[in-house]
């Protein structure tokens, strides 16, 4: 049985895998979005500058409001909100719809994006914060780079509105496995958690952002 450190990670992981996938799937499904929704070629580019732009200007806020309301609660609104973003881009009958539902992924993945290493930083501590913190950052990576090659293969095999569609029930079963058993929760002291608040190293907070080129 893993512990609930590990279930915290693979969250983490999987939430971050998929709005920066998102970022980048989108490209190679243009044509075919453009086709079924008749869109124009400014439509195309808000397709996805909404969830770019959104996702930027948001990051900031969102961690200020993770001091106040708690990580974890912002970080599981932030998979609420982007699952839901995903299934009106799945099902948007026009492209204005699916601009503003782009918006609403963009929402919910920077409550994702800026409340990540701060879970993680809380849950680890020595060498093991390094080999999460690591592993977070492969997930980054092979997130954008990965990104078109998925894009095509479930645009060209499901059609474009899977590669929406297909983050609702990855999205659902996220939450469910961050909770952990009863009795398996362990407190730890208020002067740890003040402390951990902000340890999150701004030198990766920078690196992410540039593998996004938001900064």
């Amino acid at each position: 049985m893993l512990e609930r450190k590990w279930w915290t990670l693979i969250v983490v992981c999987v939430g971050i895998f998929m709005l920066l996938l998102d970022v980048t799937i989108v490209n190679v499904a243009l044509p075919d979005i453009q086709l079924d929704l008749g869109s124009s070629f400014s439509q195309l580019q808000w397709v996805i500058d909404a969830y770019a732009l959104a996702l930027a200007a948001l990051v900031l806020t969102a961690g200020s409001l993770a001091d106040l309301y708690g990580r974890r609660r912002l970080f599981a609104g932030g998979v609420l909100v982007f699952t839901l973003g995903s299934l009106l881009c799945g099902v948007a009958p026009t492209a204005t719809t699916l601009v503003l539902a782009r918006g609403a992924q963009g929402v919910g993945g920077a409550m994702m994006f800026a409340t990540s290493l701060a879970l993680l930083a809380h849950e680890f501590h020595g060498r093991e914060r390094g080999t999460a913190f690591g592993i977070w950052g492969a997930t980054t990576g092979g997130a954008v780079a990965i990104g078109p090659l998925v894009g095509g293969l479930v645009t060209e095999t499901l059609g474009w509105r899977w590669i929406f569609l297909l983050n609702v029930p990855i999205g659902v079963a996220a939450p469910c496995q961050r909770v952990p058993r009863p009795g398996a929760r362990r407190r730890r002291p208020a002067r740890r958690a003040r402390v951990h608040r902000r340890a999150v190293p701004a030198r990766l907070r920078a690196r992410a952002r540039k593998q996004l080129g938001l900064g």
